[in-house]
């Protein structure tokens, strides 16, 4: 009978010891997004598979250079995908702040009240650059601007994108019901691979996306083109229609990264 009780309290250990590390390989995957860290994990990958067949056929010389390489190696991805980090898990299940869309209803009726103004905006050859706060923090964002915490209206966004005040060159964030701050600086992407003809406010939109989980609209004052940005990619001349499916999906955390629609023009965008 003792033998048994010792049995089933080695199992529960086991389970219990199992049960913590599955749990933090799944807050892992949940932390990686669709963007360049991807490709970190799968380069992570191939080393350990080369690893794993040199160690195995035992292979002295590959594995003492894999043994001499192994911590600089690490140490070179973690500069190269630094951005990329930061934003996994600075998102990911230490300190996220709420998106306060909570129902889909009100994410109908914000993302139509802005929309209507970007619409405004494209007709009239307005440049604008419109941040939805998702999960991850954008205090900095928002301290580089001035500080509204407005009701949300078109009628105030198309305000501040007119060409005679003050805050038309910075963003706008939204989170909400309220347009939390104007005249927002935000980071500018480093990526040398993307159109030459996007200027600054298309590289500002990347640039933040790169870094947090936001949603950006950005209006083209030269084209009046509407592009998204989210999770480190640009999507370009959107209709109003696919804008209006692939907001309420982002805001729901849906894949749409797969959708086609949320695709068009991607091919493109990056010649």
């Amino acid at each position: 009978m003792l033998n048994f009780d010792s049995q089933m309290v080695t199992i529960i250990k086991a389970v219990i010891q199992i049960s913590f590390i599955a749990w933090l390989f799944y807050q892992f995957y949940l932390a990686l997004d669709r963007s360049r860290i991807q490709r970190m994990v799968r380069m992570v990958a191939v080393a350990l598979a080369v690893f794993t067949v040199a160690y195995i056929f035992k292979l002295n010389i590959l594995t003492t250079l894999f043994e001499l390489l192994a911590v600089p190696y690490v140490v070179f991805l973690c500069i190269i995908f630094q951005s990329e980090l930061r934003r996994s898990f600075s998102g990911g299940w230490l300190g996220k702040s709420r998106l306060k869309l909570t129902t889909f209803a009100s994410i109908t009726d914000q993302i139509e009240t802005v929309l209507s103004a970007c619409i405004t905006l494209k007709n009239k050859r307005r440049g604008a650059l419109i941040v939805f706060h998702r999960r991850d923090a954008l205090t900095s964002v928002i301290n580089s601007g001035t500080f509204l915490d407005a009701q949300l209206s078109s009628q105030l966004i198309l305000t501040v994108f007119d060409h005679d005040t003050p805050l038309h060159d910075g963003a706008i964030v939204i989170n909400g019901n309220k347009i939390v701050a104007a005249g927002c600086y935000l980071p500018l992407s480093e990526q040398t691979d993307i159109k030459k003809t996007f200027g600054t406010r298309h590289r500002a939109a990347l640039g933040i996306c790169e870094e947090t989980d936001a949603v950006v609209i950005v209006v083209s004052e030269e084209t009046g083109a509407l592009t998204l940005a989210y999770n480190a990619g640009l999507y370009y001349d959107l209709s109003r229609e696919q804008i209006n499916r692939i907001l309420p999906a982002l805001f729901s955390n849906q894949e749409v990264g797969k959708n086609e629609d949320a695709k068009k023009e991607a091919s493109d965008e990056k010649k």
